[in-house]
Parts: structure tokens; C-alpha cells; sequence
């Protein structure tokens, strides 16, 4: 991953009193996740270039890891973007390469701080995965830069397969050095859905910082911290709040994103499925229960309103959705008692992990369409035949509902993550297998309103085990 500095100040070469970097020395830093090197391709009274070069080392990567190859993919944390695209790597990089700058000192010329320099940015490969080219010009033009973007396509030889979800991304601008970086440090990450960090209130600190005399009357403002920040509520609104000199936000919208009367209807659907999972759990008579692929916690809250379960926990692959759980459980406010109720953990369906043996019930809320076909046999044995829970309530989506939905028929499915979806027989047909091959009784049920002739929208079985 490769970021260019270009200027035609006069004299160029000035460029490398305000970086700290020599023009004739190749400097490499080291980082966490592998190094960070330094060089000019071209330097000159009339144009100077510095570039710096990103080289991860995916080993280390994963020894720190967060959620950093996405959700529901075994391999994700070796086969990734990360060392190909500019993501939170790259402000770690840029503040680490050119702290003095970014802090406003220049030794040598320290009347160059305040002088604005025409800048020419190129970055290599950018993400923008959700809201494309209008979200990248939305961030950057408002700062008076001008936005080239060329989206790279997937494979040059299959042009069949259509345009990625990255960007070549030009910048120009004439700006002091000082504000270059801190808005690079700033938006980069912001269009990247997966940060390698830990964030807590110390990235409050730093984005305030980086942030001073632009981001207070950025018309994007509040999309810029909560994206920083991951979309943790709590965190967001806290940033706000000290970006507004401490005036309390009253409107903060957690997701500014109007939500269709599909999506609306569809959340309707989700409540009754966690309320009816919820249900049969208490039934069970379970005391210690497990969410696999608890997502933000919704059945876990759900969960906690019942004194009967002495032990909730929930495992999800994803690290950043198991913050947000935290955050939405509010479990920091919670009494000692009450978390000691609780285990969050990451982990993934089609490993054994010793961790989910010894429940007495396991919930596996709309979690299996969004396995490959040929890793679901791992993950019947994971559940039914290591960790072999006394109850196992399991729903999925009803394919053949899919006709209910605008613009989905028979052949598409609901997500594009979902791998498959099946049919009620298919269902019924997979349900009585497991039941046979490691001794569970079987029922199933419709989820939401039945419609004659194709069924519910969404379908649950619940395994008992032993005759």
C-alpha cells in the first residue's frame, strides 16, 4: 500500500524540512504489524515527491487482530485486504513517519508551518465499501479539495465480474502541512469498516486533536466521528458533545440512514423471532445459555430480563460487533452481579472450542445461511455432536417467502452474505437429519405471519437431546 505527497512549492525540495525526511536517505519505521518505509521517487527545485510504503506482515497482523477479514470467512485473518489498502494502518504510519509535522514543527524552517503548499495526494487503493464515490467527495471536498476517484475493477481479465469497492483516490489542494495529515489521519480510517485498534475514549483524544480548527464545522461532521469511532454510540456522542463545547446533543442519530418499508418490516420480523427464541428458551427450563453469532446482543438482552439464567453467554467471529454488544448492553453501568452473568467471547461455529461445552441450551438466531455449504457439516459437529447442549433452538430464513419481498423473488436471496437459503422441506429434511445422526428430537415452527401456500418469513426447529 502506497500513499504519494507531491508539492510544487518553490522551492520543492523544502518539502523535506517540513517532513523531517531527508531527500537522499530511504527510512523504514517499524510497526506493529510489519514496517513503514520512506523515500522520494522524485525530488527537484520544481517538484519533489515523497512516498510512503505500507508493508504488512499478515503474521503479525494476526497476533494483534481484531475483525480483520470480515465476518463468516475461516481464513479471514490471513486472507485479507489489510496490506493492499489504505486503512487504519495507514494513520498509525502517518503519525508515526511524520509526528513533527502533523504536530506543527519544522526545526529548520519553522516559518514553513503556516505556509500553505500546493499539494498533490495519490492514493494507491482506498475502500469506501458502504456509500462509494459520493461518501469519499462528501468527506473530502467540504475541506476545499479537489476529488479524482477511478474505482478498480475486480479482475482485469474477468471485466465480467464488475467494479470493486476500491478507489484510486487524487487529492489536490494549497494547504498547510500541518492540515494535509491531520485530515488524512482523520478520513482515512473513516472509510474503512475494518479498524485493527482497540477503540476506546483514548481514540476520542486523538480524533479531537487531529481533528482542531476543521472537524467542529465539517458539514459531515457527525458521519466522520462515528465512523471513526466504529458507530459506538456512546463514544460518538461523547466526541460530539466535546466537539460542541460541551452543549448536549439532543438529536444524535445513530445511523443516518433512512430505513426503507422493507427494512422496517423486516425489523418487525427480527423482534418477533428474538421474543419467540427468548420464549422457548425459558421453556426449556435452561439455566446456562449460549448465543452463537450474538451479533449486537439483542436475544442477550432479551435474556437478562429472566433471573432463570444463572449464565448468558454469546460468541460471534466478529470482535467489532461484540463491542457493540458490550456498548448496548451498557454492561460497564451494570452491577458487579450482573456481569458476572455475562461472557462475551470471539470465536467461530465450525471449530470445536471447549468453550461451548457444558450448556444446558444454545441459541442460533438467522447464524447458518451465512456458512458455506461445505463448512456446515463442521459446524453440526461443533454443536451437536462435541459441544452437545441439551436444547438447541435454531431459525433461518424461509426461502420461499422471498416472493413477499419487493424487489426479491424466488431465486434471490434476503442478504448478500447469505450463502443459501432453503426452502420449509429443505429445512424439515436437514432438521430430521441432525436429529438422527446425533440423537435429538426435532420440532419445527413458522416465525411471523404465515401465508398460505409459501409459509413464514422465517422458520426455527428446536433440538432436544435424548429420547
Amino acid at each position: 500500500m502506497i500513499l504519494n505527497i507531491t508539492t510544487t512549492h518553490k522551492p520543492a525540495t523544502d518539502l523535506g524540512y517540513l517532513l523531517h525526511k531527508h531527500p537522499d536517505k530511504f527510512q523504514t519505521f517499524d510497526l506493529s504489524v510489519g514496517k513503514a518505509h520512506v523515500f522520494y521517487p522524485e525530488k527537484g527545485e520544481d517538484k519533489t515527491t515523497i512516498s510512503l510504503l505500507l508493508d504488512i506482515d499478515p503474521i503479525d497482523m494476526v497476533r494483534g487482530a481484531r475483525n480483520l477479514g470480515g465476518d463468516g470467512f475461516a481464513l479471514g485473518h490471513y486472507v485479507n485486504d489489510r496490506p493492499y489498502v489504505a486503512s487504519s494502518f495507514m494513520s498509525v504510519a502517518l503519525s508515526k513517519a511524520f509526528s513533527s509535522a502533523m504536530n506543527g514543527k519544522c526545526k529548520e524552517k519553522p516559518e514553513l508551518v503556516d505556509v500553505k503548499l500546493p499539494f498533490k495526494v495519490s492514493i494507491a487503493s482506498i475502500p469506501a465499501p458502504k456509500g462509494g464515490e459520493i461518501l469519499i467527495r462528501k468527506f473530502f471536498e467540504p475541506l476545499g479539495y479537489k476529488v479524482e476517484l477511478k474505482r478498480h475493477i475486480l479482475d482485469a481479465k474477468f471485466p465480467e465480474w464488475g467494479d470493486s469497492n476500491y478507489f484510486l483516490l487524487k487529492l489536490e489542494h494549497t494547504i498547510t502541512t500541518k492540515e494535509l495529515l491531520s485530515h488524512l489521519y482523520v478520513l482515512i480510517p473513516t472509510l474503512d469498516n475494518d479498524k485493527h485498534y482497540f477503540v476506546s475514549e483514548n481514540e476520542i483524544e486523538k480524533l479531537l486533536q487531529k481533528g482542531e480548527g476543521w472537524l467542529k464545522d465539517h458539514p459531515e461532521r457527525e458521519q466522520i466521528i462515528r465512523r471513526y469511532l466504529i458507530n459506538l454510540n456512546s463514544l460518538s456522542r461523547q466526541a460530539l458533545e466535546r466537539l460542541s463545547e460541551g452543549e448536549e446533543i439532543e438529536n444524535f442519530i445513530a445511523d443516518p440512514v433512512e430505513k426503507t418499508a422493507t427494512e422496517k418490516k423486516k425489523e418487525t420480523l427480527h423482534d418477533k423471532r428474538i421474543k419467540l427464541v427468548a420464549e422457548k428458551l425459558v421453556e426449556s427450563g435452561a439455566a446456562r445459555v449460549l448465543d452463537l453469532g450474538c451479533g449486537e446482543g439483542k436475544l442477550i438482552r432479551q435474556l437478562l430480563k429472566q433471573k432463570q439464567f444463572t449464565e448468558i453467554a454469546g460468541m460471534d467471529v466478529s470482535y467489532n460487533e461484540l463491542l457493540k454488544a458490550k456498548e448496548r448492553l451498557h454492561f460497564d453501568e451494570m452491577s458487579p452481579k450482573q456481569k458476572e452473568r455475562i461472557n462475551l467471547f470471539q470465536g467461530s461455529l465450525t471449530y470445536r472450542d471447549k468453550r461451548l461445552d457444558g450448556f444446558d441450551a444454545v441459541a442460533v438466531v438467522e447464524v447458518i445461511e451465512h456458512l458455506d455449504l461445505n463448512r456446515l457439516k463442521s459446524f453440526e459437529r461443533v454443536l451437536f455432536e462435541f459441544a452437545k447442549p441439551k436444547t438447541v433452538i435454531l431459525t433461518t430464513p424461509n426461502k420461499e417467502y422471498n416472493v413477499m419481498w419487493e424487489k426479491l423473488d424466488a431465486e434471490n436471496m434476503r442478504h448478500d452474505d447469505h450463502r443459501f437459503e432453503w426452502t420449509r422441506n429443505e429445512f424439515a429434511e436437514w432438521a430430521n437429519r441432525i436429529g438422527k445422526s446425533y440423537n435429538y428430537n426435532v420440532e419445527t415452527f413458522p416465525i411471523g405471519d404465515v401465508e398460505e401456500n409459501i409459509g413464514a418469513p422465517s422458520q426455527m426447529a428446536i433440538f432436544k437431546y435424548g429420547n
